[in-house]
């Protein structure tokens, strides 16, 4: 059901209690952070994604405010609800009017919202950090005239994957299944499997290559033993609930997946729980393998008065090729910030993009014709992505997502994305002074068109 509209602020204070905003000092950066995002539009804008009929949700506020300190402080769904209980200025974020002693959803309800909504729906919350940074006079419309996009690997939190990994998780993740199903296997191979494992591992170690061989070649027969047991008892138990049935012929093809798949197959399984995770090398010598999904992100090449900001972000699956995803990341800049930007600098992995963009120049790192040396000068700042990418990563979670399935790692990255906007915006207001800010706002609406603000319109 819709949330309840959350009762406007009274002027009347309870006999014991004191309203946040006369304990909290109402200049921290925090709080004029939460004055400057249009809460109105956000509640707007998610409301439609809740039925009319049921339990009243939550305050959509409190449940945005939630995702967006997350991805500020680079936490957990679980630590960010544990910090919120504790700190006066994250429920002040949240719209809360009093400090309140007990949290008022299960932490499962950062999930079901993320759920409900999707990944479209989550980069308005990126659009509104933009347009937040436009109204503190910290990005400016030139500011995004210039772009340099680049493409990282947004990685998945699995484990390293070994064929004697997948091979022992795919022996216990099936006869979990049977035994939830209640047939009665024949033999789990659980035991045999984790000791065939820690053996090829050892050898591995020891590069006794022919010893692990015969190992993984040992699981690999037990995997498909399982694989014909349980299909036999499948048969034989005709009773099963169709739920039942659709989990264990997922968790068999899945089994007969790892157990027949090479080195080099297309659509190689890396994980038993990911299974969209994909292999991309970028050619790093501390990592020439990372296992995940491809990333395409954006900034201003110029650096505005509260830095740099990330414009587009976007999770691409299918390990496409750099140059292919070029004319994707302008269209989400356009649609996002308002604007098409007039010069775009990428790296040499984006050679042969062969892109008809007639507002558009796109200039290559290490190209000769087309370039004056002023050119040559703006070009050379084409590194200024690098370290953007690698603070969202460190900084942020986009080092490594925890969120499930392909709409998990769209959901993260738009939301990541979204948190780095707003620590660059926090570290300028703490520089700002707070009898500054209006006098900047009111002299910015005056002066400059509003394509930024007038996106979340």
């Amino acid at each position: 059901m819709k949330p309840r509209p959350k009762p406007q602020d009274s002027e009347m204070e309870e006999l014991f209690r004191s309203k946040l905003k006369n304990i909290i000092n109402l200049g921290h950066e925090l709080v004029r952070l939460g004055e400057l995002i249009d809460w109105a539009r956000l509640e707007a804008h998610f409301a439609p994604y809740y039925k009319e009929a049921g339990r009243p949700g939550l305050p959509i506020r409190l449940v945005v405010g939630l995702h967006l300190l997350k991805h500020i402080e680079g936490l957990s769904d679980e630590a960010v609800c544990e910090r919120w209980e504790r700190d006066p200025y994250m429920q002040y974020f949240c719209g809360e009017e009093y400090f309140q002693h007990a949290f008022p959803l299960e932490r499962s309800g950062m999930t079901h919202f993320r759920n409900r909504v999707g990944d479209e729906a989550l980069e308005r919350l990126l659009q509104e950090t933009l347009a937040a940074a436009h109204r503190a006079g910290a990005l400016s419309v030139r500011a995004t005239e210039a772009v340099a996009v680049d493409t990282t690997v947004q990685e998945k939190a699995i484990a390293h994957p070994t064929e004697h990994g997948l091979m022992l998780a795919a022996i216990e993740q099936l006869g979990a299944q049977a035994k939830k199903a209640e047939l009665r296997v024949r033999q789990s191979y659980v035991r045999v499997a984790r000791h065939a494992a820690m053996k090829t591992g050892r050898y591995l170690h020891a590069k006794q290559n022919k010893r692990a061989r015969r190992q993984l070649k040992f699981m690999r027969v037990r995997l498909r033993r399982l694989i014909r047991d349980v299909r036999r008892k499948m048969e034989r138990v005709p009773a099963l609930s169709e739920r039942t049935v659709k989990r264990l012929e997922s968790a068999l093809d899945r089994a007969w997946h790892i157990a027949h798949q090479q080195r080099g197959d297309q659509g190689y399984l890396y994980s038993w729980h990911a299974p969209e995770v994909e292999c991309i090398s970028k050619g790093k010598a501390r990592a020439p393998y990372e296992f995940g999904c491809k990333v395409s992100i954006a900034t201003n090449l110029h650096p505005a008065k509260g830095g740099h900001f990330i414009l587009q972000a976007r999770a691409l699956h299918g390990n496409p090729y750099d140059g292919h995803t070029l004319k994707i990341a302008l269209d989400d800049i356009r649609n996002i910030v308002g604007r098409t930007p007039q010069r775009v600098a990428v790296d040499q992995g984006y050679k042969g993009h062969r892109l008809a963009l007639p507002h558009t120049a796109v200039f290559i790192t290490g190209q000769k014709r087309g370039v004056t040396d002023k050119i040559k000068r703006w070009l050379k700042r084409r590194a200024v992505v690098e370290p953007i990418i690698g603070h969202a990563k460190n900084d942020g979670l986009l080092g490594r997502n925890w969120l499930k399935g392909r709409v998990g790692d769209r959901c993260n990255t738009l939301l990541a994305a979204a948190g780095f906007n707003l620590r660059q915006l926090l570290r300028f207001l703490k520089r700002v002074p707070y009898f500054l800010r209006a006098f900047f706002y009111v002299l910015l609406a005056a002066v400059h068109p509003l394509p930024l603000t007038q996106a979340t319109l």
